[in-house]
């Protein structure tokens, strides 16, 4: 069992802990050995697939611990759900001296750890993500949100969860799409921080995508060791930033866009968003990260060329990215099984991005990556993005 802890003016304020087995006769169990008022929620669709987590589940009721399911989608990651899991907690008597124990992915995560952190001015929660996506970067890091209006994680707080357990073994479950999805935040990840291993996950990926299973069961070892280093990464970003004031901004690389991409699925029949627990249509939010990475790359280059005007305002800040880097990446997600083409216009895009969360003053922060394993922060405005890629 491996411990990477994050900090917070030099001390520990979450820890994120890789084990091996999801029971409470395993690393879990000493997880939880502290907390006596356990209150469970779990994505009910992940209990049906999963056989250690419907597992767990039972020896939670066994225990007489409370177990909440909910049924997850982007559609119902919203205020109204957040409130139900607080009236839930309210009925089950949790006091102060509770902690919430969200099973699922991303949404779940969010939704649980904004409950408890409203919840009588807040409660402890910690988190057992069961999605690579939620491994590697939505259940680290201490932010939570619901979607308002259309708009993605509008609302929320910053609030570090107890703990974060990683359990590789629930992955095998995930299917292949949603698995992908994660993917494109581990390839995110390891292009803001390398250290050798952008290049260990594109392979892989790669056997990933052509014999799924195959994969799985031989290169469990190496799929361990991707999903500690991007956990790594995470946490040192924000043990360094927890408050997203100036370094954690760079775990956005490809988000603005595809914040834009999502908002626009919702809205807009022709591409509804992809609800991984019902019908297989339109867009992941992993997919809209891989297609967000490679305009970003694209605006990178096109600043290098854009005459004066904007070189001049951001000299000596930012260095033409290496030859061919956006090329590099649509091969590569190519051959991992992900897109790298929007299914809008920038023109379209822009009316999301003018309203995104992390605009101030009028501009917006955009992560640019100048090569693998370093990117920088530019602030633009959305009119000199569309200007530059359309």
């Amino acid at each position: 069992m491996e411990q990477i802890d994050i900090y917070h003016d030099g001390k520990e304020v979450s820890r994120v802990v890789v084990g091996d087995g999801l029971n409470l006769d395993s690393g879990l169990g000493d997880c939880l050995k502290p907390y006596s008022h356990v209150f469970v929620v779990v994505d009910r669709q992940v209990v049906t697939k999963s056989r250690a987590v419907y597992d767990l589940v039972q020896e939670f009721i066994i225990k007489a611990v409370p177990v909440k399911a909910v049924d997850v989608s982007e559609t119902v990651k919203t205020m109204e759900s957040v409130m139900d899991i607080c009236s839930w907690l309210l009925d089950k008597g949790a006091d102060r001296d509770a902690l919430v124990l969200a099973v699922g992915g991303g949404i779940t995560t969010d939704m649980s750890g904004f409950a408890a952190t409203i919840y009588k001015r807040g409660v402890r929660f910690a988190y057992i993500p069961t999605t690579l996506l939620a491994q590697v970067d939505a259940a680290i890091g201490g932010k939570t949100g619901v979607n308002f209006e259309k708009y993605k994680n509008i609302l929320g707080v910053i609030r570090q969860p107890e703990f974060t357990y990683l359990c590789p073994q629930v992955l095998e479950s995930l299917p292949a799409r949603e698995f992908l999805s994660g993917a494109a935040e581990m390839l995110k990840t390891f292009i803001i921080s390398d250290g050798g291993m952008y290049d260990k996950a594109v392979a892989y990926l790669k056997a990933y995508s052509q014999d799924r299973t195959a994969t799985l069961e031989r290169k469990e070892v190496e799929l361990k060791e991707l999903i500690t280093a991007a956990a790594a990464v995470k946490a040192g970003v924000v043990s360094r930033d927890q408050f997203e004031k100036g370094e954690r901004r760079v775990l956005n690389l490809g988000h603005t866009f595809a914040h834009a991409i999502e908002t626009l699925s919702q809205k807009e029949e022709r591409m509804p968003v992809l609800n991984l627990n019902g019908k297989d249509a339109g867009m992941t939010h992993g997919e809209a990260v891989a297609v967000g990475m490679v305009m970003a790359a694209r605006l990178a280059d096109e600043l290098e060329k854009s005459g004066q005007g904007l070189v001049n305002r951001i000299a000596g800040m930012f260095r033409k990215p290496e030859d061919g880097l956006a090329e590099k990446l649509v091969a590569d997600l190519a051959a991992c099984g992900l897109p790298s083409e929007s299914p809008y216009s920038i023109k379209e895009m822009a009316q999301v991005m003018r309203k995104d969360k992390k605009a101030e003053g009028g501009k917006v922060h955009f992560v640019l990556p100048k090569a693998i394993g370093s990117v920088e922060v530019v602030d633009l405005t959305v009119d000199e993005v569309v200007k530059l890629l359309k």
